[in-house]
């Protein structure tokens, strides 16, 4: 059964050129049932956003500010996402923006039981990424379009992603510490439950911030950790296991 998903994005808060991605991304964790996105669209500034709303069925919602200098539309898609809340017709929120202003509708949200992604860019508050169960930045989609892209004209080697992330030793020591959290006896973790432990704890946390499409091969790039790959009885697929080295 899929998840529905509400998608609420705050139109002056997030540019256009990331709609595409960044619905294929949210497409990952459910159904995006329902698809609003907030703004006065008197303005001129949101005009290249009304090119992409029909392509992909994005419902708009105006708003007038009424105040010079005060943003109208957060008020506007917080009372929805209530509604929507109260209605009960989804099991988890998608709120598009990098405004902490929707640091408390999170976190009412979890409270309420349902499952909260944020997407924003990387100019984020802190308080709004740790209200979420899951933050993405927005400009790794908009990487990962451009190094397949290159990565098609160069004969299908992979390209190199620039402006990422240094893995820090304060990175290294969160990965550390959560595999020694879930491991066994003899100090194997199944990588599945260290990844959706690293995500509880740090909820930006996303191996793309770092230039890898997924955690393995990040692990594999430090050589504080030792992989190692077992057979599944149950089905085609190895499982993969990770620990620290001594």
């Amino acid at each position: 059964m899929d998840t529905n998903l509400a998608v609420l994005i705050d139109g002056d808060n997030i540019p256009s050129a990331y709609i595409k991605e960044m619905m294929e991304e949210i497409a990952k964790y459910g159904n995006p049932t329902i698809k609003r996105i907030y703004g006065d669209w008197t303005k001129p500034h949101l005009v290249k956003w009304k090119n992409v709303l029909l392509e992909n069925a994005i419902n708009p919602i105006q708003q007038y500010g009424y105040t010079q200098g005060k943003n109208a539309t957060d008020s506007a898609m917080i009372i929805d996402a209530m509604d929507i809340l109260y209605s009960d017709k989804v099991d988890g929120f998608c709120l598009v923006s990098s405004d902490s202003d929707f640091t408390r509708l999170a976190t009412r949200l979890r409270e309420a039981g349902k499952n909260v992604i944020g997407i924003g860019e990387k100019k984020t508050p802190e308080p709004f990424i740790v209200a979420c169960d899951r933050f993405i930045y927005i400009e790794i989609l908009k990487n990962t379009e451009k190094d397949s892209e290159q990565g098609t004209e160069k004969g299908g080697k992979a390209t190199k992603k620039k402006n990422v992330d240094k893995i820090t030793p304060k990175v290294v020591r969160l990965i550390s510490q959560t595999i020694s959290d879930v491991a066994d006896e003899d100090g194997w973790a199944f990588l599945g439950d260290v990844g959706s432990l690293l995500q509880k704890k740090q909820p930006n946390f996303d191996s793309r911030n770092y230039g890898f499409q997924k955690l393995t091969p990040m692990i594999h790039s430090i050589d504080k950790f030792e992989i190692e790959s077992r057979t599944n009885q149950s089905s085609k697929f190895k499982l993969i296991y990770v620990r620290n080295k001594d």
